[in-house]
């Protein structure tokens, strides 16, 4: 007889939740169910009344959402806080209706203040104003974690979330426009050294400090607070601050960053900086000693993991130029 769960990993296609499967399946799990976008539209809730209806999930790892770097932020806001909204409510409410206790909501570091304390811990949520570059999606992540506070409190169910610092790795999205930093810089260095470029441009002043976790990092840290016993998820949190910081516990310049992402690359022109677009936050460092009292911590360091990044940058790449060659032989 299997006893094995059935765990529901929403947005299985994106860069998170496609690690959460992959270290799922590492781990021996064979119930895992997936639905994509178009067999499951998350913010039509009659259809995710039905999926929970017929399914019988008993884990749901919440990883579906919109998103994208600063661009896309301030070309869509309406987009992306409806749709973050819509799919987190959708999914938690019909998940407890179908009797799930355990779920997983997988926010982002966003939802601190602009200029909170460096490094950044839980209860500095709320603390202060947003980046005004990524408000709305910001709004949607801390909505998603008071509402798994909320049915905790109310019905007694286990819905956990984790805070991760800015992700990247195989299954990003690399769009000239709608990606984050680390994917967009790969993209533009890569074409720049395929061209010869003599300059790759760079927004901002490059002075902001980011952290970055390798997204598979990510997914251990997200299985590892998933299987803590609720005694000992409690003991480290509280019901007004239940979220957990997930990332590196260290940062680096923008410029930093895109000098290793060349050197990785291969690029050998000039790095340059358009201090006409904005930088965004000055500083975002999470504090993860939560995360390591509850005994995890990340082991890929970021020269590493931009490697393994680019390498698969480079297969996407090539099966987007496979498919090009062979639309135009047919």
């Amino acid at each position: 007889m299997n006893t094995q769960p059935r765990i529901y990993v929403a947005g299985h296609q994106g860069l998170v939740g496609s690690a959460i499967v992959r270290t799922l399946r590492a781990r021996g799990h064979t119930g895992i169910v997936t639905r994509s976008h178009a067999e499951l539209k998350l913010t039509d809730q009659a259809r995710v009344r039905d999926f929970f209806r017929s399914e019988r999930i008993d884990q749901v790892y919440l990883a579906a959402a919109r998103v994208g770097g600063i661009h896309a932020n301030n070309t869509y806001p309406a987009e992306f806080i409806y749709d973050n909204m819509m799919v987190q409510a959708n999914v938690v409410h019909e998940a407890w209706r179908s009797g799930v206790q355990k779920l997983l909501f997988l926010g982002s570091s966003c939802i601190y203040p602009r200029l909170a304390p460096q490094p950044i811990r839980e209860q500095d949520l709320m603390g202060g104003m947003l980046e005004p570059t990524n408000e709305p999606y910001a709004m949607a992540k801390i909505a998603g974690i008071k509402l798994c506070e909320s049915y905790n409190r109310q019905y007694g169910t286990d819905y956990r979330s984790v805070m991760p610092t800015n992700l990247y790795g195989p299954g990003d999205n690399y769009h000239p426009e709608n990606s984050h930093v680390i994917p967009a810089l790969v993209r533009r260095f890569h074409e720049a050294r395929l061209a010869d470029a003599p300059e790759v441009v760079i927004w901002g002043s490059g002075k902001p400090m980011r952290e970055f976790l390798y997204v598979d990092d990510m997914a251990a840290a997200s299985v590892h607070v998933m299987n803590l016993d609720r005694a000992s998820y409690a003991a480290h949190t509280d019901p007004m601050h239940s979220h957990i910081n997930v990332g590196t516990g260290e940062d680096v310049t923008i410029a930093d960053l895109a000098r290793l992402v060349g050197e990785v690359v291969g690029y050998r022109g000039r790095i340059g900086f358009d201090t006409s677009k904005p930088d965004g936050t000055p500083r975002k460092l999470l504090d993860v000693s939560k995360l390591k009292r509850l005994g995890w911590q990340a082991s890929t360091p970021l020269p590493e993991g931009l490697r393994r990044a680019y390498a698969a940058f480079l297969q996407v790449e090539d099966k987007r130029l496979d498919s090009g060659r062979k639309r135009a032989a047919a």
